[in-house]
Protein backbone atom coordinates (compact mmCIF):
# COMPACT_ATOMS: atom_id res chain seq x y z
CA UNK A 1 0.00 0.00 0.00
CA UNK A 2 1.46 3.42 -0.97
CA UNK A 3 2.24 6.00 1.67
CA UNK A 4 -0.56 8.54 2.18
CA UNK A 5 -0.27 12.17 3.21
CA UNK A 6 -2.82 12.97 5.90
CA UNK A 7 -3.89 16.48 6.86
CA UNK A 8 -3.59 17.75 10.41
CA UNK A 9 -6.89 18.28 12.29
CA UNK A 10 -6.39 22.04 11.91
CA UNK A 11 -5.93 21.76 8.13
CA UNK A 12 -8.92 19.46 7.78
CA UNK A 13 -11.15 21.87 9.69
CA UNK A 14 -9.98 24.85 7.66
CA UNK A 15 -10.68 23.06 4.36
CA UNK A 16 -14.02 21.52 5.35
CA UNK A 17 -16.75 22.20 2.75
CA UNK A 18 -19.69 24.34 3.85
CA UNK A 19 -23.17 22.83 3.51
CA UNK A 20 -26.51 24.63 3.82
CA UNK A 21 -29.38 22.32 4.85
CA UNK A 22 -32.88 23.65 4.07
CA UNK A 23 -35.89 21.73 5.39
CA UNK A 24 -39.04 22.77 7.24
CA UNK A 25 -38.97 19.61 9.40
CA UNK A 26 -36.94 20.29 12.53
CA UNK A 27 -36.14 16.61 13.06
CA UNK A 28 -34.66 16.34 9.55
CA UNK A 29 -32.60 19.52 9.97
CA UNK A 30 -31.21 18.33 13.30
CA UNK A 31 -30.56 14.83 11.99
CA UNK A 32 -28.61 16.14 8.97
CA UNK A 33 -26.81 18.85 10.90
CA UNK A 34 -25.58 16.36 13.49
CA UNK A 35 -24.62 13.71 10.95
CA UNK A 36 -22.86 16.03 8.49
CA UNK A 37 -21.06 17.90 11.27
CA UNK A 38 -19.79 14.60 12.63
CA UNK A 39 -18.51 13.78 9.15
CA UNK A 40 -16.39 16.94 9.22
CA UNK A 41 -18.50 19.42 7.25
CA UNK A 42 -19.42 22.96 8.30
CA UNK A 43 -23.25 23.02 8.42
CA UNK A 44 -25.82 25.84 8.51
CA UNK A 45 -29.59 25.31 8.42
CA UNK A 46 -32.72 27.12 7.27
CA UNK A 47 -36.40 26.27 7.74
CA UNK A 48 -38.02 28.30 4.93
CA UNK A 49 -37.39 29.62 1.44
CA UNK A 50 -36.63 33.28 2.20
CA UNK A 51 -34.10 32.36 4.90
CA UNK A 52 -32.46 29.89 2.52
CA UNK A 53 -32.05 32.60 -0.11
CA UNK A 54 -30.49 35.02 2.39
CA UNK A 55 -28.09 32.41 3.78
CA UNK A 56 -27.11 31.19 0.31
CA UNK A 57 -26.08 34.75 -0.59
CA UNK A 58 -24.31 35.50 2.70
CA UNK A 59 -22.60 32.17 3.38
CA UNK A 60 -21.71 31.15 -0.19
CA UNK A 61 -21.91 27.43 0.70
CA UNK A 62 -20.15 24.71 -1.26
CA UNK A 63 -23.36 22.65 -1.39
CA UNK A 64 -27.06 23.10 -0.60
CA UNK A 65 -29.37 20.27 0.48
CA UNK A 66 -32.81 21.62 -0.35
CA UNK A 67 -36.30 20.33 0.44
CA UNK A 68 -39.05 21.05 -2.11
CA UNK A 69 -41.95 21.62 0.30
CA UNK A 70 -40.97 24.85 2.07
CA UNK A 71 -42.95 27.78 3.51
CA UNK A 72 -42.38 31.25 2.07
CA UNK A 73 -41.00 30.02 -1.25
CA UNK A 74 -40.91 26.38 -2.31
CA UNK A 75 -37.69 24.55 -3.01
CA UNK A 76 -38.08 24.67 -6.79
CA UNK A 77 -38.35 28.46 -6.72
CA UNK A 78 -35.40 28.71 -4.32
CA UNK A 79 -33.39 26.41 -6.59
CA UNK A 80 -34.17 28.48 -9.69
CA UNK A 81 -33.32 31.78 -8.01
CA UNK A 82 -30.04 30.50 -6.58
CA UNK A 83 -29.03 28.82 -9.84
CA UNK A 84 -29.66 32.05 -11.75
CA UNK A 85 -26.83 33.82 -9.94
CA UNK A 86 -24.61 31.02 -8.58
CA UNK A 87 -23.17 27.67 -9.63
CA UNK A 88 -23.41 26.19 -6.13
CA UNK A 89 -24.44 22.50 -6.42
CA UNK A 90 -27.88 21.61 -5.05
CA UNK A 91 -29.24 18.25 -3.92
CA UNK A 92 -33.05 18.22 -3.78
CA UNK A 93 -34.41 16.41 -0.73
CA UNK A 94 -38.13 15.69 -0.71
CA UNK A 95 -40.89 13.22 -0.02
CA UNK A 96 -42.05 13.56 -3.63
CA UNK A 97 -40.70 10.80 -5.81
CA UNK A 98 -42.75 11.13 -8.99
CA UNK A 99 -40.87 11.48 -12.28
CA UNK A 100 -42.24 14.98 -12.97
CA UNK A 101 -40.96 16.22 -9.61
CA UNK A 102 -37.48 14.85 -10.27
CA UNK A 103 -37.46 16.40 -13.74
CA UNK A 104 -38.66 19.76 -12.39
CA UNK A 105 -35.94 19.79 -9.76
CA UNK A 106 -33.17 18.89 -12.19
CA UNK A 107 -34.45 21.33 -14.81
CA UNK A 108 -34.52 24.03 -12.13
CA UNK A 109 -30.77 23.68 -11.58
CA UNK A 110 -30.44 20.82 -9.07
CA UNK A 111 -27.44 18.50 -9.40
CA UNK A 112 -29.02 15.48 -7.73
CA UNK A 113 -32.26 14.31 -6.15
CA UNK A 114 -32.97 12.02 -3.19
CA UNK A 115 -36.36 10.92 -1.86
CA UNK A 116 -37.46 10.69 1.79
CA UNK A 117 -37.22 8.47 3.70
CA UNK A 118 -33.54 8.05 2.98
CA UNK A 119 -30.51 6.40 4.52
CA UNK A 120 -27.90 8.84 5.75
CA UNK A 121 -25.06 6.89 4.12
CA UNK A 122 -26.76 7.18 0.72
CA UNK A 123 -27.15 10.92 1.13
CA UNK A 124 -23.56 11.17 2.34
CA UNK A 125 -22.33 9.30 -0.74
CA UNK A 126 -24.25 11.72 -2.99
CA UNK A 127 -22.84 14.69 -1.08
CA UNK A 128 -19.30 13.40 -1.58
CA UNK A 129 -19.93 12.69 -5.27
CA UNK A 130 -21.34 16.16 -5.99
CA UNK A 131 -18.57 17.91 -4.05
CA UNK A 132 -15.90 15.75 -5.69
CA UNK A 133 -17.11 16.87 -9.12
CA UNK A 134 -16.65 20.46 -7.93
CA UNK A 135 -13.19 19.79 -6.49
CA UNK A 136 -14.37 20.11 -2.87
CA UNK A 137 -13.71 17.03 -0.76
CA UNK A 138 -12.95 15.88 2.73
CA UNK A 139 -9.78 13.89 3.09
CA UNK A 140 -10.54 10.50 1.66
CA UNK A 141 -8.10 8.41 3.70
CA UNK A 142 -8.91 7.61 7.32
CA UNK A 143 -6.40 5.96 9.65
CA UNK A 144 -6.40 4.75 13.23
CA UNK A 145 -3.56 2.65 14.64
CA UNK A 146 -2.79 0.05 11.93
CA UNK A 147 -6.20 0.34 10.21
CA UNK A 148 -6.45 2.41 7.00
CA UNK A 149 -9.61 3.08 4.99
CA UNK A 150 -9.88 4.78 1.59
CA UNK A 151 -13.30 6.34 1.03
CA UNK A 152 -12.80 6.75 -2.73
CA UNK A 153 -11.73 3.20 -3.51
CA UNK A 154 -13.62 1.65 -0.57
CA UNK A 155 -10.54 -0.36 0.33
CA UNK A 156 -9.44 -1.27 3.85
CA UNK A 157 -6.11 -2.49 5.20
CA UNK A 158 -4.94 -3.61 8.61
CA UNK A 159 -1.22 -3.82 9.24
CA UNK A 160 -0.74 -3.54 5.47
CA UNK A 161 -2.99 -6.50 4.62
CA UNK A 162 -6.13 -5.89 2.55
CA UNK A 163 -9.44 -6.61 4.33
CA UNK A 164 -12.50 -7.48 2.25
CA UNK A 165 -15.68 -6.00 3.75
CA UNK A 166 -19.30 -5.92 2.71
CA UNK A 167 -20.68 -2.45 1.85
CA UNK A 168 -22.42 -2.16 5.22
CA UNK A 169 -19.39 -3.39 7.17
CA UNK A 170 -17.36 -0.74 5.35
CA UNK A 171 -19.90 1.91 6.39
CA UNK A 172 -19.71 0.87 10.04
CA UNK A 173 -15.91 0.97 10.03
CA UNK A 174 -15.90 4.32 8.20
CA UNK A 175 -18.15 5.79 10.91
CA UNK A 176 -15.82 4.60 13.66
CA UNK A 177 -12.64 5.71 11.86
CA UNK A 178 -14.07 9.17 11.20
CA UNK A 179 -14.66 9.54 14.96
CA UNK A 180 -12.10 7.47 16.89
CA UNK A 181 -12.66 7.26 20.65
CA UNK A 182 -16.25 8.49 20.28
CA UNK A 183 -18.89 6.16 21.72
CA UNK A 184 -21.86 5.44 19.44
CA UNK A 185 -25.09 3.96 20.75
CA UNK A 186 -26.82 1.23 18.80
CA UNK A 187 -29.65 3.66 18.03
CA UNK A 188 -27.23 6.26 16.65
CA UNK A 189 -25.57 3.67 14.40
CA UNK A 190 -28.98 2.48 13.18
CA UNK A 191 -30.08 6.03 12.37
CA UNK A 192 -26.83 6.95 10.66
CA UNK A 193 -26.38 3.81 8.56
CA UNK A 194 -29.81 2.22 8.17
CA UNK A 195 -31.89 5.42 8.15
CA UNK A 196 -34.07 7.19 10.65
CA UNK A 197 -37.17 5.30 9.38
CA UNK A 198 -35.55 1.87 9.67
CA UNK A 199 -37.93 -0.87 10.80
CA UNK A 200 -36.35 -4.25 11.27
CA UNK A 201 -34.20 -6.42 13.49
CA UNK A 202 -32.42 -4.12 15.96
CA UNK A 203 -29.74 -6.80 16.38
CA UNK A 204 -28.45 -5.90 12.91
CA UNK A 205 -25.86 -3.58 14.47
CA UNK A 206 -24.46 -6.29 16.72
CA UNK A 207 -24.32 -8.73 13.79
CA UNK A 208 -22.32 -6.36 11.60
CA UNK A 209 -19.94 -5.33 14.37
CA UNK A 210 -19.30 -8.97 15.22
CA UNK A 211 -18.51 -9.73 11.58
CA UNK A 212 -16.31 -6.62 11.31
CA UNK A 213 -14.33 -7.63 14.39
CA UNK A 214 -13.75 -11.10 12.94
CA UNK A 215 -12.51 -9.76 9.60
CA UNK A 216 -10.21 -7.24 11.30
CA UNK A 217 -8.77 -9.93 13.55
CA UNK A 218 -10.21 -8.13 16.57
CA UNK A 219 -11.63 -11.20 18.28
CA UNK A 220 -10.41 -9.96 21.66
CA UNK A 221 -12.37 -6.72 21.15
CA UNK A 222 -9.37 -4.53 21.90
CA UNK A 223 -9.96 -2.27 18.86
CA UNK A 224 -13.73 -2.01 18.54
CA UNK A 225 -14.70 -1.91 22.17
CA UNK A 226 -18.11 -2.46 23.74
CA UNK A 227 -18.97 0.24 26.27
CA UNK A 228 -21.40 -1.56 28.53
CA UNK A 229 -24.82 0.03 28.67
CA UNK A 230 -23.86 2.71 26.12
CA UNK A 231 -22.64 1.38 22.78
CA UNK A 232 -19.45 0.89 20.78
CA UNK A 233 -16.20 2.77 20.35
CA UNK A 234 -13.05 2.51 18.22
CA UNK A 235 -10.11 2.91 20.59
CA UNK A 236 -7.13 1.03 21.88
CA UNK A 237 -6.74 0.00 25.54
CA UNK A 238 -5.38 2.92 27.49
CA UNK A 239 -7.27 5.50 25.40
CA UNK A 240 -4.80 5.56 22.47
Amino acid sequence: MPAVELATPEQATEMAPRILVVDDEETIREFLELGLTHEGYHVETAADGPTALRLATRLKPDLIILDIMLPGADGLEVCRRISATSDVPIIMLTAKGELQDRVAGLDGGADDYIVKPFRFQELLARVRAVLRRRGKTLHQVLRYADVVLNRDTREVWRNGAAILLTPREFDVLELFLAHPRQVFSRETILNRLWGYHYIGDTNVVEVHISSLREKLGDTDRRLIQTVRGVGYCLRLPGGG
